[in-house]
This record gives structure tokens, sequence and C-alpha cells, in this order.
């Protein structure tokens, strides 16, 4: 069996100094979240999941990135501004969809430890 067929999930963990405010953040945002106990949890967007973790180191946060890959980046903007989420949970404002140089139409948001995830329109 090669390695590419073994592989079951790739998730990444992403870092939460408030866990109990960053679950609810995602919940928001639309994923299906799940304690798994006191500092981790499941975040899942139907088939595709990465982890929150209670964990914080100086800057490490404000450096993490996420990219999510949507088929209607405009349906998730709606959603974004409607939950205004800087008022929420005190974090940067959002940008709404922009085409990048490189080609992609982008939208950023922030969570509230800094993660900035990249909301990306998928071309095909």
């Amino acid at each position: 069996m090669s390695q590419e067929t073994d592989v079951v999930a790739l998730r990444s963990f992403i870092p939460a100094k408030d866990f109990d405010t960053s679950f609810r953040f995602y919940q928001d945002l639309g994923f299906t979240a799940t304690r798994l106990d006191a500092g981790i949890g499941l975040l899942q967007l139907g088939p595709f999941s990465c982890f929150l973790q209670k964990y914080h180191a100086p800057g490490f946060a404000e450096s993490y990135m996420m990219q999510l890959l949507v088929k209607d980046l405009d349906a998730w903007w709606a959603r974004i501004q409607s939950l205004n989420l800087p008022d929420r949970y005190a974090v940067q404002p959002p940008s709404p969809p922009k085409l990048q140089p490189w080609g992609l139409r982008v939208s950023y948001v922030y969570d509230p430890d800094g993660v900035l995830w990249h909301i990306t329109q998928d071309s095909d």
C-alpha cells in the first residue's frame, strides 16, 4: 500500500489562548465544534476538520494562517458580515472579497487569537 492511499486525514492544530471564546467563534462561523476535553476540540466543515487547542505562545497565533476554499465566497461573505465579529469577539474587521494579484478572490478573517483565515473562492 502506498503512503498516499493510507492517509485518512491531515489536520492542523489551531491555537487558542481563550479556548471557550475561540470555540464559540468557530461555531458562529459555521463549524460543527465538538469538545474532546477541556483544552481541545474538533472543528468540522463537512468532511474537513482541524483541531482547536488551548495553547498560547507569544507571536504564534498572529503568524498562523489557514485557507478555506469555498465554492461561493459571496455567500460566505454575507454570513461573515451578519455575524458582527469585531463587536462580538474584538477581532480585526474581516475584509470583503477581493481579487488578489495571484488570480484568486479572497476574504480575510481573523479569529480571537489573531489566526488569519484566507477564505478563498474555488476557481473551478
